[in-house]
């Protein structure tokens, strides 16, 4: 899953990230209204979690713009606002649903569960010969379970969202390990042999673009 966190506060924005990053999603994290809706404008997402109070557009501004741009991606809002009148517009703005804050991360994670089985598609992926259900984080190839780590099956994820793409390694750095610095590490070329290994015959789906990363493909030239 690739979902958008829209969060000013620094503290909560970073956690949210590792907590995804610990579920084996991916995430991008803006702090600003203004960036939530030029990233939607630029890149598919699976969720967006959204902060109600913001520096520039609030939530309920953003959901409005949102949908009023025709998009139909599941609005998770967190507020710490306890009306029940100022939740109901948030709602009304086109958000699916809200937790208001603090919040327990086990409901949080039972509500993004919730969101996302609803939406047409989500669970059950099936590119190529590998069949993946992204709420049970489980990846079968012809059939048969693959058994990767949890490193693994995010990387690989991240691959698949973005297949017949090429994604860098910065990119990768920033979505799997949440760093946006590149030590010289070969951390990321490690992962891939491993997984090429597990894909055994199938390894030639995943590609290396020299001088810029990876891509994976469904067909072999």
């Amino acid at each position: 899953m690739l979902a958008l966190i829209v969060e000013d506060d620094r503290k909560l924005g970073g956690f949210l990230k590792r907590l995804f990053q610990e579920e084996g999603w991916s995430s991008d994290w803006v702090r600003s209204g203004e960036d939530a809706l030029a990233r939607l404008a630029s890149s598919k997402f699976d969720l967006v979690i959204l902060d109600w109070m913001l520096p520039d557009l609030d939530g309920v501004l953003v959901c409005r713009s949102l949908r009023e741009r025709g998009h139909t991606v599941p609005v998770l809002m967190l507020t710490a606002r306890t009306e029940v009148g100022e939740r109901v517009a948030g709602l009304e703005a086109g958000a699916d649903d809200y937790l208001g804050k603090p919040f327990d991360v086990e409901e949080l994670l039972a509500r993004i569960h919730a969101l996302v089985r609803r939406t047409t598609g989500f669970s059950q992926w099936k590119v190529g010969p590998l069949e993946i259900d992204r709420l049970e984080r489980r990846v079968l190839l012809e059939g048969e379970r693959l058994d990767l780590t949890m490193r693994e099956y995010a990387l690989l994820l991240h691959l698949v969202h973005n297949a017949g793409r090429v994604v860098t390694r910065s990119q990768l750095l920033e979505q799997v390990w949440g760093t946006r610095f590149d030590t010289g590490s070969n951390v990321i070329e490690v992962h891939i042999r491993r997984i090429r290994e597990k894909l055994d015959g199938w390894a030639w789906m995943i590609e290396t673009v020299r001088g810029r990363g990876y891509r994976l493909v469904t067909r072999r030239e």
